[in-house]
């Protein structure tokens, strides 16, 4: 997996505020380097999923 690219795909998600589909992209891309035995990629796409959240909670939290 090109990690580099998938995040660019996830992140333009994020960019249109389709957080659910950004998510659901990222947690398939963690999905696949579990796959793999890829620990360095799981714990990348972890850390795009904290930053959507955050992303989130910043937009919408009070």
């Amino acid at each position: 997996m090109d990690i580099e690219a998938e995040t660019q795909f996830i992140m333009a998600f994020v960019e249109k505020g389709n957080y659910h589909a950004a998510i659901n992209t990222a947690i398939s891309a963690m999905n696949a380097c579990r796959k793999e035995s890829n620990q360095m990629g799981i714990d990348h796409f972890i850390a795009v999923i904290r930053g959507i959240v955050d992303t989130m909670a910043n937009e919408f939290g009070s």
